[in-house]
């Protein structure tokens, strides 16, 4: 009975030093991450006194089923607009999830900046941005950018600089956060779990879903349409 009461004692002691460290790993990885993040957050004045932005990197969000923006979405479009008209980059890249024909995020971004006054030719799609890192990932090597701005949430932005960085890319980013959003707290637990995934994942720069042929974002963003956009 003693020997059974040790081994139980042991596996337990175990278990609670292995949670600790796990604990102290997510706490010094979100450290990290939101330190190097936190480095090159901007406003947009400050964005628009920099030079040679290849283009506004947009990360997607939720689409609602009539294909307009969910709220988050279109604050960060309102931003990427806002970027547009102070000058930051020439071109527009939005990315995010178009993995099958009856979901569009991109198709509603392009639409909204075209709806905005923002030329069709300066706004690129990418189809496969299904993830931070793979929207990162596919800036740098499919739409040949060296040096952008990503607009989201900043909550979220640490995370997305922090690949970049990691990448090779050079990065910056500008917040949209145009008001409280509801459900935020579970999103901030959530993002602490990502940073943590994609610490490693930058780590080892695993390729995205897709990649395909190079289409530099210096050039025609009507290239990466798939039907005909409103005018």
């Amino acid at each position: 009975m003693k020997i059974r009461f040790r081994v139980i004692k042991v596996i337990a002691c175990i278990l609670a030093a292995c949670i600790l460290l796990g604990l102290v790993c997510v706490i010094a990885i979100h450290a990290r991450v939101t330190s190097v993040g936190g480095e090159r957050l901007l406003s947009a004045e400050e964005a628009a006194q920099l030079e040679d932005f290849d283009c506004i990197l947009v990360l997607g969000c939720a689409v609602k089923e009539d294909g307009t923006p969910s709220l988050m979405l279109k604050d960060r479009l309102e931003r990427s607009i806002e970027l547009c008209q102070l000058g930051v980059a020439p071109k527009l890249l939005m990315s995010g999830d178009h993995g099958r024909p009856d979901y569009d995020e991109v198709g509603t971004m392009k639409q909204y900046a075209l709806d905005a006054g923002v030329p069709s030719s300066d706004v690129f799609m990418d189809h496969a941005g299904f993830s931070t890192y793979e929207s990162v990932y596919r800036a740098k090597e499919i739409f040949q950018a060296k040096k952008v701005v990503i607009v989201s949430q900043e909550y979220h932005l640490y995370r997305a600089i922090y690949i970049a960085q990691a990448l090779g890319l050079d990065a910056y980013g500008v917040a949209a956060d145009g008001q409280d959003y509801a459900g935020q707290w579970g999103r901030d637990v959530r993002e602490v779990l990502a940073q943590v995934k994609d610490f490693f994942t930058a780590m080892f720069k695993p390729q995205p879903t897709y990649l395909g042929n190079a289409i530099p974002v210096n050039g025609d963003g009507d290239v990466t349409n798939d039907a005909p956009t409103k005018p």
